[in-house]
């Protein structure tokens, strides 16, 4: 049987002992990783591998001893307890082995969980398992986590009293990180809330979530607008050595000034430009930026990025990074003048 979305999600946390088995796959190896802990830790218990109640295989182990399964499924344990046998990187070679002991399988044997890449639906493995009447099929994609997903996690950290404006920032924060470092993050957001009843902020969001490149050039972009000159330089090192590319922040500061000059120049119209910027503490920070610049200074802004733009996709022998830099000095200079 296919399990998706919220009935998956559910599955995971609260797994049926007396199933046959699950096969979870993806293209995201990480994914795929993060659920099958989630699985086998529900299964067995936290001292299910101390026990010996979890037998590891993987598809190439089938390969070669096509019984191993069936006998690690058969075998009896010296603990009570429920047991699993996992089998890592299992590809349709390994279908037969995987097949037989999926027919085989009797009430008391170990659980089969199987991890793999994404599957076809031709795939034999996936076949068998979204066919079976007593195990479950879950395709895991690479779509960001949602609100749900982002929720269980959190009371899985232990955090249940979350601020709407922090779950914003955290379901952004997912789209930015990657599942691995996502979920190191609610970690390290539970440790810094241990012992702390207060609901979960932007602060403590902030306060916890790791730099990416995407906030450090959101973060240069505001410092500018605020005309913060003397901060300007220690950013761009960092966005230097982390590759960011001229072009793509002339880009961004260009978006983020059109912004500001769609707002200043049309006041009645300037709630649906705030409406687009979902983030509100950011949209407050804009806002001030714009009531700080008059029409006149943010179109001479636009003006001299365009320039900008032009020559970093030039024959010019400049260095593109020292030429944006330049620019966004001028920039942050051009806030100050009255």
């Amino acid at each position: 049987m296919k399990l998706s979305g919220r009935d998956a999600l559910r599955y995971f946390q609260r797994p049926d002992p007396a199933r046959t088995g699950l096969l979870i796959h993806g293209a995201d190896a990480m994914r795929v990783a993060l659920r099958r802990q989630e699985v086998i830790a529900a299964l067995i218990g936290p001292e299910g591998e101390a026990e010996m109640r979890l037998t590891r295989l993987s598809g190439a182990d089938l390969r070669r001893d096509g019984a191993a399964l069936l006998d690690a499924i058969k075998a009896q344990g010296f603990f009570p307890g429920p047991r699993v046998v996992f089998v890592e990187e299992a590809g349709d070679s390994a279908a037969p082995a995987i097949l037989a002991a999926l027919q085989d399988w009797a009430e008391g044997d170990a659980q089969i969980v199987v991890t793999a890449g994404l599957l076809k639906p031709s795939s034999r493995i996936r076949k068998a398992f979204e066919g079976h009447a007593n195990a479950y099929a879950v395709a895991i994609y690479d779509d960001p986590p949602g609100r749900d997903e982002i929720e269980q996690a959190l009371r899985q950290a232990g955090l249940t009293a979350i601020a709407p404006e922090a779950m914003t920032d955290l379901t952004a924060l997912a789209r930015a990180l990657d599942p691995g470092d996502f979920r190191q993050t609610l970690d390290k957001i539970a440790l810094y809330k241990f012992g702390d009843d207060t609901p979960l902020d932007p602060a403590d969001v902030a306060a916890c979530a790791p730099a990416t490149i995407e906030a450090e050039v959101d973060e240069i972009l505001h410092i500018v607008a605020e005309a913060r000159v003397a901060e300007i330089a220690p950013v761009m090192a960092r966005l230097v050595a982390q590759g960011v590319n001229a072009v793509t922040l002339c880009i961004g500061a260009t978006r983020h000034f059109r912004t500001l000059h769609a707002a200043a120049a049309d006041p009645a119209g300037a709630a649906k430009v705030w409406a687009a910027v979902r983030n509100f503490r950011l949209r407050d920070r804009m806002q001030a930026q714009a009531r700080a610049w008059n029409v006149a200074r943010l179109e001479a802004a636009l003006a001299m990025l365009t320039e900008t733009d032009l020559t970093l996709r030039s024959a010019s022998r400049a260095p593109a990074m020292a030429v944006m830099e330049r620019t966004l000095v001028r920039l942050a200079m051009l806030a100050r003048s009255r």
